[in-house]
């Protein structure tokens, strides 16, 4: 009809949905999700629409969401890699504990090992960004201020790096998607939950426990975020169309919302501050038993890449690299 008609392919419009588990209202959906679909919406004049869905409104539970963008469900999806343990273990080098120490140029280097290292396993999706979050905080309804006080606890984790963290450290690891922490922590089914200070706020954490325990310098353990495209429908856009995609996606991008996410926890725990909440803030020499307790973890992790027939010091090596070149 277009050829008959005179019509230029131009005029075609593309509605795109983007599924992800947060409300609409928390952080990294309206400071990062919102801003790069605005972002799409207005370079290609209206020829995109993306439509959002938060807190898995088209079903699902988080885990899922990989396999929906690849299956097709959604078009788009924002996901935590830890949510489906082992399927993307090159991946993981940036959850190791003491590893990262900025958001942004963690998030730059996870791209850049993305296109060289992580293609196969990403393989069924095109991805747009990927990124880290700031530093990894211990929420709890106990003092904790040194690797001994977690013994006896039941503590969320948001992976399986994270949650091996926590059990080698002497707590009980809980694993469970972000959703699912306000209920378990009403309920005492968890002592405490490891998540970012940015996301305490739509989780309501500060008025469900009392103290939390922070850690400067190299970060306690963050945790790897996707934003991920069905490939097929990818491909089937026109070229201009991808191009806008292309030209607000990758990168920059990455370290745009890695350096965002990480900008909006002294905000959230101010919150903390306000409500009368204690806070632990180990540095200098109290550093030093929980870096010997986690030590640990990357022994084993890079023992488990080797036995997969990835080199897992390498891995690490490059991070570290990419990281203190700024992610760029």
């Amino acid at each position: 009809m277009l050829a008959l008609t005179g019509l230029p392919a131009a005029s075609q419009e593309v509605t795109l949905t983007l599924h992800q588990f947060l409300p609409a209202d928390a952080n990294v959906p309206r400071l990062i999700l919102d801003v790069w679909a605005d972002r799409i919406e207005a370079a290609s004049e209206g020829r995109i629409e993306i439509e959002r869905y938060p807190s898995m409104q088209l079903g699902g539970r988080p885990p899922e969401l990989m396999d929906q963008a690849i299956d097709g469900v959604a078009d788009i999806v924002w996901t935590a890699t830890g949510y489906t343990p082992g399927r993307f273990p090159r991946a993981e080098v940036f959850e190791l504990p003491f590893l990262v120490s900025e958001a942004g140029a963690a998030s730059g280097a996870f791209w850049q090992l993305y296109e060289r290292d992580m293609q196969e396993e990403f393989a069924g999706v095109r991805l747009l960004a990927t990124w880290v979050h700031g530093p990894g905080v211990i929420h709890a309804d106990r003092e904790v201020a040194t690797p001994s006080d977690l013994r006896g606890m039941k503590v969320r984790g948001p992976s399986r790096i994270v949650n091996t963290m926590l059990e080698t450290l002497g707590a009980t690891p809980v694993g469970m998607p972000v959703p699912a922490v306000p209920e378990a922590l009403s309920k005492g089914v968890i002592d405490g939950t490891t998540i970012p200070w940015e996301v305490t706020g739509s989780l309501r954490v500060p008025e469900l426990v009392t103290h939390h325990t922070e850690f400067e310098g190299p970060m306690l353990y963050t945790l790897t975020f996707v934003l991920a495209m069905n490939r097929d429908r990818y491909e089937s856009l026109p070229d201009d169309l991808r191009q806008v995609i292309d030209d607000n996606s990758g990168l920059d991008f990455s370290i745009f919302a890695g350096e965002t996410q990480a900008a909006a926890d002294a905000p959230a725990r101010a919150v903390a501050v306000e409500a009368g909440n204690a806070i632990v803030t180990v540095q200098g020499d109290a550093l030093e038993p929980w870096v010997a307790a986690a030590e640990p973890v990357r022994t084993a992790w890079v023992a488990g890449m080797e036995a997969l027939g990835i080199d897992g010091q390498a891995l690490i090596d490059d991070a570290r690299a990419l990281m203190e070149s700024g992610g760029r």
